[in-house]
């Protein structure tokens, strides 16, 4: 952990703050949802983030199936707010939760976020995208008879097909700018070609960047968090370092 910021704890997970936090409050969702099981990679890039954009970052933890998951979602989101402009970002199925979030602000006419930021993002719970097949190979750590589990736990015997489970199968009109950062041999892939293609067409301000070569994803999380952030929050009135 960096010695430039500082960590506290609270009731929807674990909070990084830079020495001179600006206002907008980043909401980080992390692939597991738990930081406390591998602190470390979650922590770092919480740290580096807070230092890049002046920002508050807050570590959403959410449950192990998603009727819960998206209920601690959504009390961070809340607690966030209550701070002022927020900004909400995710990575594998955190990113997926934070599409859903976006679904569900939305549909209770809530204050949405400035915008968000998905990252290797896993939208489509059915597990049918072709590129799972065709790049599982290229990820010698990815393990789809895993990840099947994983979706089966989450689920909890809920549709996969469900919006708010598989966000891409949603309806996508009136949400807020949304980024997708993926890579081209990612198994995830085809699903953040599928959603920008498809919030495009609903009128949703889309930027899709696919990097070469999935070890790049890490080190350009931060970068893409912070460049998006500062761009909306400055379009909404809010500006944000980007440093």
């Amino acid at each position: 952990m960096r010695d430039d910021v500082w960590l506290t704890e609270s009731p929807v997970g674990l909070i990084v703050r830079p020495a001179r936090p600006a206002e907008t409050t980043v909401l980080y969702l992390a692939g597991d949802g738990d930081p406390h099981a591998t602190p470390e990679p979650v922590l770092d890039l919480a740290g580096h983030l807070a230092v890049r954009t002046a920002s508050t970052v807050v570590c959403g933890r959410y449950g192990a199936s998603f009727a819960t998951a998206l209920d601690d979602v959504g009390a961070a989101y809340d607690h966030c707010r209550a701070s002022g402009p927020t900004v909400v970002a995710g990575e594998r199925l955190g990113a997926g939760l934070a599409a859903a979030l976006l679904l569900r602000l939305r549909d209770l006419g809530a204050e949405p976020p400035q915008c968000a930021v998905l990252v290797s993002a896993l939208l489509d719970l059915t597990l049918e995208a072709p590129s799972l097949r065709l790049n599982a190979s290229a990820d010698p750590a990815f393990d789809i008879a895993r990840l099947r589990r994983r979706v089966e736990r989450y689920a909890a015997g809920a549709d996969p097909a469900d919006p708010l489970l598989s966000p891409l199968y949603g309806n996508l009109h009136g949400l807020p700018p949304v980024k997708l950062l993926a890579a081209g041999p990612d198994p995830l892939l085809d699903d953040s070609l599928a959603f920008a293609a498809r919030a495009a067409r609903s009128g949703v301000t889309v930027d899709l960047r696919v990097l070469q070569d999935r070890s790049l994803l890490r080190p350009e999380t931060v970068t893409a968090i912070a460049g998006f952030a500062a761009e909306w929050s400055r379009a909404n009135g809010s500006p944000v370092p980007s440093r």
